[in-house]
């Protein structure tokens, strides 16, 4: 249980429900892994993944346990996914009912366009509805595995999920509009990845979100709270403050782990929910650095630059997620991926804590996050302030292009580089999600549950089925599910600790 993330958690709710015995150590004070809050006085700022989504992974986790997911949190829907605004007069709210989606299609790029945008969601939903069950929530695949679980005889649905197409190009067979393409290819940054270079298949994400957007009461480091508390009611027990030095192996299999105090804790199995490149970089020892295959930095997904702040908002009326594109998308990912450099004219995400409805206002200060995206190049270089001071700048830019303008001070707001990045997730450079989803093969080169190690699983956002909260959440399901299976086929495995220790936080 890797850490105290929400693979770990989820891992440990399905094996304590069925009568294992869990311990998770987590290096950082309190469970969450990238779901974290920044303090700034008195307000506390979500500054992890900030969309909720695929809530029926979350419910099928509590059912599973013989509980209700929705006796443990508050959940409202949104009406409006996103806010998106190109420059003062062109904005445009992304709804998601798809009738109202599609009227205003229609009202920002005309009526051919809306005719465009309701083929685009017919063909996300044909590819979620294909992938669900095959790929997301079943143990990793291989490319011929995958076919024969969606079918060989449906060679129409095979080759309807688009692995070849690039999103951006599946796009312009949709949409004339730039502005639209440039919306929907945003979608490969929740995987940090660039439009240009992931598969079409990414086009399901549209669907996701039309299944429903969440804003959860309490922001989203609630739901890890939330794990937390039913993992405890089922006997798990949660040691923060913990970090792993190193898994013990013998004889080729795990035994233990040594923490960093010296004190070691002997135990048949061992859920890694750190990031896959850690083991590689040798952060858990030399015995387990053959368990999972290196990852390239050119391989690594986008890292990004964070402010989280109070500030007070004005001239735009922010929603609840807000996205501020650049005036020219390829140039921004050459700047990201071809020049490894913090972009000069960003695309920027806001997440406005303190609003939910669509024209919800606010008076006074409120809580932001702001996010640009940035290269995963944490752990080789440092990132001054003079450059985060430009970046800032830019981005500034782009919202006062956009028609919003923000006051706040050095002491109101909080920033996060990709060297921050890398010191919260060591190993990684600051990539947030793993292996970039660039080209068909990337789905199939993510870890699965199974490690190089017996005895040894891993769980997280680096691993299958991706990156994102659902995805991490299916992750731990998948590593407690390969758990149960070896430990009903063999002797070796007993009832007992299982730990999940990480010196990734």
């Amino acid at each position: 249980m890797v850490g105290a993330g929400i693979g770990g958690l989820a891992c440990a709710i399905d094996l304590a429900a069925r009568g294992v015995e869990v311990t998770i150590l987590e290096r950082a004070a309190t469970v969450g892994g990238k779901l974290r809050q920044a303090r700034l006085g008195e307000h506390a700022i979500d500054c992890g993944p900030t969309v909720f989504t695929m809530r029926w992974v979350f419910e099928e986790l509590f059912a599973a346990a013989g509980a209700s997911f929705a006796d443990h949190l508050t959940l409202s829907p949104l009406s409006v996914l996103a806010r998106h605004a190109w420059d003062d007069s062109e904005h445009f709210d992304l709804f998601a009912d798809l009738e109202t989606a599609t009227d205003a299609v229609g009202r920002f790029a005309g009526a051919a366009e809306a005719k465009h945008f309701r083929s685009f969601s017919a063909e996300a939903e044909k590819i979620y509805r294909t992938l669900r069950e095959p790929f997301l929530a079943s143990s990793k695949p291989g490319p011929i595995t995958l076919a024969r679980r969606i079918g060989l005889s449906r060679p129409a649905a095979l080759f309807g999920i688009r692995p070849f197409a690039s999103l951006w190009g599946a796009l312009g067979q949709h949409f004339q509009d730039p502005r639209l393409r440039q919306l929907f290819g945003r979608y490969a940054t929740y995987s940090g990845s660039s439009p240009f270079s992931a598969p079409a298949t990414l086009m399901l994400i549209a669907h996701v979100e039309r299944e429903g957007v969440w804003q959860i009461a309490g922001g989203m480091v609630a739901l890890a709270h939330a794990l937390r508390d039913f993992a405890l009611s089922l006997g798990v027990t949660i040691r923060c403050g913990e970090s792993v030095a190193e898994i013990l192996v013998s004889s080729g299999a795990v035994q233990g782990v040594r923490l960093q105090s010296g004190e070691n804790l002997m135990a048949p199995a061992i859920v890694l929910n750190a990031d896959a490149a850690a083991l590689a970089d040798g952060l858990f020892g030399a015995a387990v650095g053959h368990a999972a295959a290196p990852v390239a930095p050119s391989a690594r997904s986008l890292s990004a630059t964070t402010w989280a702040m109070v500030a007070q908002s004005d001239g735009f009326p922010l929603a609840h997620h807000n996205v501020f594109f650049s005036g020219d998308y390829r140039a921004e990912f050459d700047d990201l991926l071809k020049q490894s450099k913090l972009p000069e004219d960003p695309t920027v995400y806001i997440c406005a804590q303190d609003r939910g409805g669509e024209d919800q206002a606010v008076h006074g200060p409120e809580r932001l996050l702001l996010l640009v995206n940035a290269p995963a190049i944490g752990d080789q270089r440092p990132f001054p302030s003079k450059e985060i001071s430009t970046c800032e700048k830019n981005m500034l830019d782009r919202l006062q292009k956009c028609g919003l303008r923000l006051s706040f001070t050095e002491q109101s707001r909080q920033i996060t580089s990709p060297a921050d990045f890398n010191t919260l997730f060591p190993a990684t450079g600051g990539a947030l999600y793993g292996r970039a989803s660039h080209g068909w093969r990337a789905s199939f080169q993510r870890p699965s549950a199974n490690s190089r190690i017996p005895g040894l699983y891993l769980a997280g956002g680096s691993t299958h089925p991706g990156a994102g909260v659902p995805m991490a959440a299916l992750s731990g399901r998948l590593a407690a599910a390969r758990l149960l299976a070896d430990q009903a086929s063999t002797r070796r495995f007993h009832p007992g600790a299982i730990f999940g220790g990480t010196s990734t936080g």
